[in-house]
């Protein structure tokens, strides 16, 4: 058993409890960060004479000697040690000697897991921001290609009113988008330093922990220790972002299953993210959308495991808070591998634009354009309705769309219906009549693809 303490104990620790409190098994993938903490440390102690520069020059050199063996996998980390920072310092000292144990001066695992948890975070927040750039890009790309490409729009999943692919997607466009400003936002909040707040009461050593701070990239230090070591509000913020994410992908997953479906059959999934069935030769399964529908509980059990472990602890570090690390790594891993696959999946997609216009011309999505041309023409609303409603009721009868109903039967219903009827329920008229912000019309739409493109170079 390898640990940075022990002169408290007079025997061993049981070795079920040492495995039970260990972390390495997990925590091994922190030691980029902890190495680049660890040398950050070394020259803020270098600075004010803690340490003399020799001792830094030792220390640097053997750390980075370190990191550059993990990397090219001349050195493991074994799981003899407790954790990565038991590693890292064991290792040193061995290869140092002497300098090699002033390393920990002024500092304490508290605020060094605090640290290299933020780094962390820090940096997987800027690639999943990364990988929403992508997913943008696809989305936006899509949409400038399919203005015209007319569809139902859907409430309770009942066709409803036309609109167009682009401005479907344009939805989730706006979705991805608020995902993108809450990843900003959580890294300008998480962004202080907790590096020098000690075990919780600070230190004696004068440490200059402004410099610290710049020298890893944060804002400036932690003001108040105890919370620099026992803050975990940027990890809940992230798992809460990272579950929106996943909730904006498992809808966006739904519709493409339903999509699709054999009734749809609105896209075609392309072979590369599809799979086969093992019994039944003409199955084409989304299991990619499903896959992501499906991990999306996984990111939600994670924000809930590490809210219920912080309900109840007292200030300041206490163990359970090592238990934030093995969920927030599986729910940042699962979000970025969903990231990349969705975005995959949606630029090689092929969608059936004359399957998506039948579906809603014979959808009755015209319907209520129908009743606005006879409001139009001095019909009161009410009554417009009634009157389209039958003319529905005639169409499912005789098995056709609105547009196919000869005009003499309009004009049985209601003498206000003149030839100019197909003109004004046709997918392209009711669609880009509407031409207010936020609305489907060509206009509209090609406002907002204009704002939306120069958002993503501001990116």
């Amino acid at each position: 058993m390898a640990q940075l303490w022990g002169g408290r104990f007079t025997k061993e620790t049981d070795q079920l409890v040492y495995d039970f409190n260990a972390s390495i098994r997990f925590d091994r993938r922190l030691y980029a960060e902890d190495i680049r903490g660890s040398i950050a440390h070394v020259m803020m102690l270098a600075k004010q004479k803690i340490l003399t520069e020799a001792e830094k020059e030792d220390i640097i050199a053997g750390l980075e000697g370190i990191l550059d063996d993990v990397e090219q996998g001349k050195l493991e980390i074994s799981d003899k040690y407790e954790d990565i920072h038991s590693f890292v310092e064991a290792t040193l000292i061995d290869r140092i000697g002497e300098a090699g144990k002033k390393l920990h001066t002024g500092r304490s695992r508290n605020d060094q897991v605090a640290l290299d948890m933020k780094l962390y975070t820090r940096s997987e927040i800027h690639k999943l921001d990364d990988l929403l750039k992508e997913l943008l890009l696809t989305l936006l790309s899509v949409m400038e290609e399919h203005l015209d490409t007319y569809m139902p729009g859907f409430t309770h999943l009942q066709k409803a009113q036309p609109i167009t692919l682009a401005h479907h997607l344009g939805a989730y466009f706006e979705m991805f988008k608020r995902d993108h400003e809450r990843l900003r936002d959580i890294e300008k909040r998480m962004n202080t330093c907790p590096l020098g707040s000690g075990a919780l009461a600070g230190t004696t050593y004068p440490l200059d922990r402004q410099y610290t701070a710049s020298l890893l990239g944060f804002d400036g230090p932690a003001l108040n220790s105890m919370d620099g070591v026992s803050d975990r509000d940027y990890l809940l913020e992230l798992l809460s972002a990272l579950s929106v994410i996943m909730m904006h992908l498992s809808r966006f997953s739904e519709e493409v299953i339903i999509w699709n479906s054999n009734e749809y059959q609105f896209v075609e999934i392309d072979d590369a993210y599809s799979t086969g069935s093992s019994i039944m030769p003409q199955k084409k399964n989304p299991d990619i959308a499903e896959l992501v529908r499906g991990k999306t509980g996984r990111v939600y059990g994670a924000l809930n495991a590490l809210l219920t472990a912080m309900k109840g602890l007292p200030l300041a570090y206490n163990k359970d808070m090592q238990e934030d690390k093995e969920w927030a790594f599986d729910a940042m891993d699962t979000v970025r591998h969903c990231l990349t696959l969705f975005t995959g999946m949606l630029g090689t997609m092929q969608f059936k634009k004359d399957r998506m216009e039948e579906s809603a011309r014979h959808g009755f999505t015209n319907a209520t354009d129908a009743a606005d041309y006879l409001v139009n023409r001095g019909v009161a609303f009410r009554d417009a309705h009634g009157i389209v409603g039958r003319l529905v009721l005639l169409c499912i009868e005789k098995g056709i769309a609105l547009d196919e109903l000869p005009l003499e039967e309009y004009q049985k219903i209601s003498d206000v219906f003149a030839e100019d009827i197909y003109e004004a329920i046709s997918l392209k008229t009711c669609v880009n009549k509407r031409v207010t912000t936020g609305a489907p019309g060509r206009e509209a739409m090609e406002k907002a693809l204009k704002i939306y493109r120069n958002y993503m170079e501001e990116y």
